[in-house]
């Protein structure tokens, strides 16, 4: 399971001091009716301003979002120039909050200034040189490049708006732009060979057999060919041939040349040269970035020792859970035969594509009858449920989330996974749903960026163990929502918080402990009933994107335990509906600033 957002740099989180006990509410004191005070007017003023420099610095945000993009900006990715402007711009936003009086600020805008400071701070950490050495010559890889995220974001699914010639021609420069951020990667791919610093073999095969499955579509089916299979009314007909014509020219002159040229490079130049250990302690400098990216992506200052440990324990806690469902199932054989039992038997396995299609439609309309005991608010995002386009299926796992427009304007879409239907659980279709779209990925972005209240960064980034904390956690609601009554479903959000768990051990034992592929795959088949193609997936995943499995157990460990403390301190007063809300309500805040809105809350009510 994963998210598709846009992709996060390796970088350091550098944690303020805690943030004081604040009260309750979301809205900022416009929304309020209070007076602004001189030093929040002069917060807002840099927010703005930094906002400004980002709308020009940061285009793959922007289109992310689904707004306007210039592509001469989108075609200076992946270069040094940017990466100067960037990092100019952060300090000057860290120069002008400096400036400002914290102990000026109310509760909601001093969660602002903090929140704030550390991205501007992590923007920094980012761009220092023994950082960039590690990351910035490894910028595409099999999870998280550009290579296989733009075909989506330049379909018509896509973010982008569709309705005027005007549109599809930005859109179609877009296009082009690409191709020469493809050459500016291979130029960033190069200086890693130099310098040492490479990805795994593992990694580099299989960004190739991506790029070889998209090169095999048709202009006409490609991704990027797919705006111009329908048109909207508002497109002339006059203009919709000529509109295809120059679609068709770009791909077939422009796009696809320019893949060819990437995985050229790649299986020509860049995999002789690539590293065969699959973890990071075996690349260059490896060792000290994986520490930086726990910290970036728990937020948390932990040792890896320490987070292997805590995997081993929640590993032994959840098999034992998992044994009590082995006996309600009637399973005589021990918990590993019961395992592959699981695996083989076509009961729990879909027999169709419609069989999952049908069944998360039901499982839908049954969470959202729930919804109302659990918040108080709700997205107005809809949310599309669909499967992967062909071409990404099976590079992917068993399902992930794309955000919609903040305006509503374009669903949330949660896809699920139809490649190899045998190696796809039944058991496991309810807690995916809740993690991935209701009241999981889709409420936690949906109500973000849909508050205007919130400044813009807090609207639209995050970090991840919030985001993914909070969709774990949303997957533990299907007990009070009674839907783990089933023995089916029990065992199938026992497996799925058994993968988060595993995952502290796995991802560890490859970047800390030198785990081969295999070790790993091993471990994630006898420790769950997964089968091997989403261990597989998983594992793979991890390889590319070190220690972001990490952030999910992380996250939901720490919003049960404050779940927990604010149930403790207010006992009959504690209302479900609201500790959402506040957990919600500020956007996807660092793990210590989370807990301290909750700790002011408490205090607030006591």
């Amino acid at each position: 399971m994963g998210l598709n957002l846009r992709p996060m740099a390796p970088l350091a989180l550098l944690l303020l001091a805690p943030v004081p006990a604040v009260a309750s509410g979301v809205e900022t004191a416009q929304a309020q009716g209070h007076q602004v005070t001189a030093q929040e007017a002069r917060l807002a003023e840099v927010f703005e301003q930094d906002a400004e420099r980002e709308e020009r610095l940061d285009p793959l945000n922007t289109l992310y979002r689904g707004e306007a993009v210039d592509p001469d900006a989108l075609a200076r990715l992946y270069t040094e120039a940017l990466d100067r402007e960037v990092l100019a711009s952060a300090r000057r936003s860290l120069d002008a909050l400096a400036r400002i009086d914290r102990r000026g600020l109310r509760a909601n805008a001093a969660i602002s200034y903090d929140v704030f400071a550390l991205q501007k701070k992590q923007e920094v950490a980012a761009l220092r040189p023994d950082v960039r050495a590690l990351t910035a010559v490894r910028p595409f890889n099999h999870f998280g490049g550009l290579h296989v995220e733009l075909p989506s974001l330049m379909s018509n699914e896509g973010p982008l708006r569709f309705k005027t010639e005007g549109d599809y021609r930005t859109a179609l420069r877009l296009d082009t732009a690409f191709a020469g951020v493809i050459d500016n990667a291979i130029l960033r791919f190069r200086q890693g060979i130099a310098t040492g610093v490479v990805e795994p073999k593992l990694t580099v095969a299989n960004m190739i057999g991506q790029i070889d499955a998209l090169l095999a579509q048709p202009v006409e089916e490609s991704p990027f060919y797919s705006p111009v299979r329908n048109f909207p009314d508002t497109v002339p007909a006059a203009s919709r041939e000529p509109l295809r014509a120059a679609y068709g020219t770009t791909i077939r002159e422009t796009l696809y040349p320019a893949y060819r040229r990437l995985r050229h490079f790649l299986a020509e130049e860049y995999l002789p040269a690539a590293r065969d250990q699959v973890g990071l302690s075996a690349m260059k400098g490896g060792p000290a970035l994986y520490r930086v990216l726990i910290e970036q992506e728990t937020t948390l200052r932990l040792d890896p020792e320490e987070v292997h440990r805590l995997g081993l324990s929640e590993v032994a806690r959840i098999q034992r859970e998992m044994d009590g469902v082995r006996r309600e199932m009637a399973f005589t054989g021990p918990l590993g035969e019961f395992f592959d039992h699981m695996r083989t038997d076509p009961r729990f396995h879909p027999k169709t594509r419609e069989e999952l299609a049908d069944g998360f439609a039901a499982i839908g309309k049954a969470v959202d009858a729930q919804i109302p005991r659990f918040f108080l608010h709700v997205p107005r995002t809809p949310l599309l449920i669909q499967p992967y386009p062909a071409f990404r299926e099976k590079y992917e796992a068993g399902g992930s989330y794309n955000q919609g427009a903040a305006d509503g304007s374009r669903p949330g879409v949660f896809n699920y996974n139809t490649y190899d239907l045998p190696s796809r659980f039944l058991t496991g279709m309810t807690t995916l749903y809740l993690h991935e779209g209701s009241p999981g990925h889709h409420f936690q972005i949906s109500l973000a960026q849909e508050d205007r209240s919130l400044p813009a960064f807090q609207r639209f980034d995050g970090n991840n163990a919030f985001v993914e904390g909070w969709a774990l956690y949303a997957e533990t609601l299907g007990y009070e929502m009674g839907f783990y009554k089933d023995p089916m479903q029990h065992w199938g959000t026992l497996d799925d918080e058994m993968l988060r768990a595993m995952r502290l051990v796995v991802d560890t034992g490859l970047h800390a402990k030198g785990w081969t592929r295999k070790q790993a795959i091993d471990y994630m088949l006898a420790n769950s009933g997964m089968g091997e193609t989403d261990a597989t997936a998983e594992v793979e995943r991890y390889i590319a994107m070190p220690a972001q499995a990490l952030s999910y157990k992380i996250g939901a460990l720490t919003i049960q335990r404050l779940r927990r403390k604010a149930e403790a301190a207010l006992g009959p007063k504690f209302d479900i509906r609201a500790f959402h809300d506040q957990v919600l309500g500020s956007g996807a805040l660092p793990l210590p600033v989370l807990e301290a809105k909750i700790d002011g809350w408490i205090a607030h009510q006591v």
